[in-house]
């Protein structure tokens, strides 16, 4: 059912270039808590894990065949849960063509047609991962028959303390450690599908291929940047998944309005030692204010 206001695309604070990148660093921290953290008996599961397990029932048993890049990273986002899920699945073979759940069946019909053809139009790809102190120490761990999949975190303001703190805990989460716009995958990106697929992966492609993800990150742009996002990714994709948890409804208004007070209510534990972070939450609660603004 179509919204009864057409949308109006007004301006975040967390995306301005004016905005302290320090205090930027706290709100991304933020959000990254909103997206793994759960309060029962409000929540019995954190949004981050209920999204991989529809993602992974609609990718099914391909789910082996891609790397993940994550543009529009922030502090992380649900990108560490998610690898750390599906790769513990796929070690587990909990990922495999005979295994059926009731979301799977309910969802047959889009599954099918997740498996379309691929519209990958990227040329050769180069050798090896682009440059971190991460990845170029975990690459090499790297096996041909290890079933995990590889993700990747990126953003225009990249995030590098928290993602080498996520990245230190898996050799199969990387970043890149330079600015990257969702607009324009620059060649470097692309090399990081070139892992070859496990010698049992059933499939007629050699190398893996770049699944793109936007983790409550494409209502940020207006217009004609998503028109050219989505344009990129066409071209140098073979799969996308725009993931957000808002809506134009009065529940999702009402809920982005609580954002401010379930922040106040967990931030003391979840932050604790990191006083900046701590200041800018109560006593110049800048860190709420601009949550909710922005999730608005």
């Amino acid at each position: 059912m179509a919204p009864l206001l057409p949308r109006i695309h007004f301006y975040e604070i967390d995306d301005q270039s004016w905005f302290p990148s320090f205090l930027r660093e706290k709100v991304q921290a933020a959000l990254t808590l909103l997206w793994t953290d759960y309060l029962p008996p409000f929540q019995w599961i954190s949004p981050a894990s209920l999204v991989m397990k529809n993602l992974q029932s609609i990718l099914g048993p391909s789910i082996k065949d891609y790397t993940f890049i994550d543009f529009c990273s922030g502090a992380g986002g649900p990108t560490p849960e998610f690898e750390r899920e599906i790769n513990q699945a796929l070690r587990l073979g909990l990922v495999d063509e005979d295994r059926t759940s009731p979301t799977d069946a309910v969802k047959t019909t889009t599954t099918t047609s997740n498996k379309r053809k691929d519209v990958h139009a990227a040329s050769t790809l180069s050798n090896g991962y682009p440059t971190s102190s991460h990845q170029s120490s975990s690459s090499s761990s790297t096996s041909s028959s290890d079933p995990s999949v590889d993700f990747i975190l990126t953003d225009l303001f990249p995030h590098i303390p928290s993602w080498s703190l996520a990245c230190a805990r898996s050799p199969h989460l990387h970043y890149i450690p330079t600015s990257i716009n969702a607009t324009s995958t620059p060649p470097s990106l692309l090399s990081l599908t070139h892992r070859p697929l496990p010698p049992t992966t059933p499939s007629s492609q050699a190398r893996r291929k770049p699944f793109h993800l936007f983790s409550l990150a494409f209502h940020h742009f207006p217009d004609p940047p998503a028109r050219a996002t989505l344009h990129n990714t066409l071209l140098h994709a073979s799969g996308f998944a725009i993931l957000e948890l808002q809506s134009r409804s009065p529940s999702s208004l009402l809920t982005a309005l609580c954002l401010g007070p379930l922040l106040w209510l967990v931030s003391w534990y979840q932050f604790w030692g990191d006083w900046t972070h701590l200041f800018f939450t109560y006593i110049i609660p800048i860190v709420p204010a601009v949550v909710v603004f922005d999730g608005l």
